[in-house]
């Protein structure tokens, strides 16, 4: 599994690792060019970046999951550093995806304009009504995107951290706002823009600065 690391300081560990997966028809290499590793950087923030090299194909595949978490998420964590899994648009699909598969095997969520499913499944939702009274029924194992909305609805007070960011205009804002309805406010961003990287930019920045500066 391909991917690009950066560092927060040379030769250092820091005590927390990002792992940052792209949306589809994206690479690693596009977080460098919209500034995330930048970002880090110049606020001197503990954290080290991996950003992942993701195949159209991983999405709902177990497969690409166990490649993941072999390759990069559970090396990361016998190092001793705490993990983070974030993604933008369907790479927050798969971080969501991965949470629901390894429970317990990472430290916290940033989900900037996550892909939450399709329109018809988010409307079955809304209309049940709300998360609380939605039920997702027998999942097929290739269910990717009613596996990530049980996950939701079973996550308690004591789950580990999720942090939601999207733009107003964003095409799947309708869907980030029935996820932000289950989380409390202060994990919650809405800035200006749509689905592109300079609003995943601008939510990224405003995480580092409320989490790790």
């Amino acid at each position: 599994m391909r991917s690009i690391f950066r560092a927060a300081k040379p030769g250092v560990t820091a005590p927390t690792r990002m792992v940052w997966l792209p949306g589809a028809y994206h690479a690693a290499r596009d977080f460098l060019d919209a500034g995330f590793a930048e970002a880090v950087l110049s606020r001197q923030a503990p954290l080290d970046l991996t950003f992942v090299d993701l195949e159209p194909g991983y999405l709902g595949d177990d497969a690409g999951l166990q490649q993941l978490r072999s390759e990069v998420v559970s090396p990361a964590r016998a190092s001793g550093v705490s993990v983070w899994l974030a993604g933008v648009s369907a790479g927050g699909l798969i971080a969501l995806d991965y949470a629901a598969t390894y429970p317990g095997e990472f430290h916290g969520l940033c989900l900037l304009a996550p892909y939450l499913g399709n329109r018809m499944l988010c409307a079955e939702i809304a209309a049940a009504p709300g998360l609380k009274a939605w039920e997702p029924g027998e999942l097929a194992q290739a269910d990717a995107e009613r596996r990530i909305w049980r996950y939701i609805k079973t996550r308690g007070s004591d789950s580990q951290p999720l942090y939601l960011g999207f733009g107003r205009d964003d095409r799947f804002s309708a869907a980030h706002r029935l996820l932000a309805a289950e989380l409390p406010p202060d994990s919650v961003d809405v800035v200006a823009g749509g689905h592109e990287w300079r609003t995943w930019t601008s939510l990224w920045e405003n995480f580092l600065d409320s989490r790790f500066t």
